[in-house]
């Protein structure tokens, strides 16, 4: 005769390891975490705006993880300075890849929308984790090579349908490559400068308008203006070796660690602006490029 008495309970086992919590301890457990992951960002902030070599590897983070928020970016710079790709544990299942054994996660924060009591829309942020690329097994990973652009292709797509005049004149005062007026809404470039030393003063002269069109800031747009093109340059691959950032923690010298950030954050919006510009742009000419090969 079989034996069922086994099957006559059916209340779970019981979990091996730390008791289940409840959801008072559930809820204060999440909040230490949250303010952990939030102090870590305001030290980063103070740590990289104080040190201009630091401010710069961050700078390259940024522009490596160009859709990741200035804050997260602080956190992963604060866990992991050589990141370049990075995706939850069930994204990187979903690239058929797989996490390595013994892997610390990077923790960022994930906002999260609600409706507060009052009917309005509200944010919050939960920690999530995440893993770099360096951190995965990617021997079954599909990669295609990111698209390579010619220098006339780069500088077009920087100026096309930019939102203020931009116009080429023989001769600027000082040594600038271009500079903005805001009286005539117009960027006027020296002629004559090799590719990347007009790309570059382009760019940081459109971030310059850009700034000026926006908020206040508390540090010199001027120096916002020339870290935005700096990230620009550094995304698409044009020379930066003249960058300089040694003088970057005078700048931030009287801002705490939120304006510091809130700082970053503007920096990176401007020129995620741009670069989103350019990148429709250069999207179109291949388009259109395919379009012509196939007739």
């Amino acid at each position: 005769m079989n034996n069922f008495d086994d099957l006559l309970n059916n209340a779970p086992a019981e979990e091996s390891g730390a008791p289940q919590l409840s959801k008072e301890e559930y809820a204060a457990k999440k909040k230490a975490e949250r303010e952990e992951v939030f102090e870590l960002s305001d030290n980063t902030a103070l740590e990289v705006s104080a040190d201009g070599g630091k401010y710069q590897s961050f700078l390259d983070l940024q522009s490596r993880l160009d859709r990741y928020s200035a804050v997260n970016t602080l956190l992963v710079f604060a866990q992991n300075q050589d990141a370049s790709r990075l995706g939850s544990f069930d994204y990187w299942k979903r690239q058929n890849c797989s996490v390595r054994p013994g892997q610390t996660a990077i923790a960022i924060l994930e906002p999260q929308e609600y409706t507060k009591e009052d009917g309005s829309p509200g944010t919050s942020y939960n920690v999530k984790k995440v893993f770099d690329i360096s951190q995965v097994d990617t021997r079954k990973l599909k990669s295609t090579p990111p698209p390579r652009f010619a220098e006339r292709q780069l500088l077009g797509a920087l100026i096309s349908k930019a939102p203020v005049k931009i116009i080429g004149v023989d001769e600027l005062s000082g040594d600038l490559g271009a500079m903005y007026d805001p009286q005539t809404d117009s960027i006027s470039v020296l002629k004559g400068m090799e590719f990347a030393d007009t790309f570059r003063s382009v760019a940081q002269e459109l971030s310059y308008a850009d700034l000026s069109t926006g908020p206040d800031t508390q540090a010199d747009p001027h120096f916002s203006a020339y870290c935005a093109s700096y990230l620009i340059c550094k995304k698409y691959g044009v020379d930066a070796q003249s960058f300089n950032f040694e003088g970057a923690s005078d700048v931030f010298a009287e801002m705490d660690a939120q304006e510091v950030k809130g700082e970053l954050s503007q920096i990176r919006d401007v020129a995620e602006n741009i670069s989103g510009r350019m990148a429709r742009q250069l999207e179109a000419q291949q388009k259109a490029a395919k379009s012509q090969d196939a007739r």
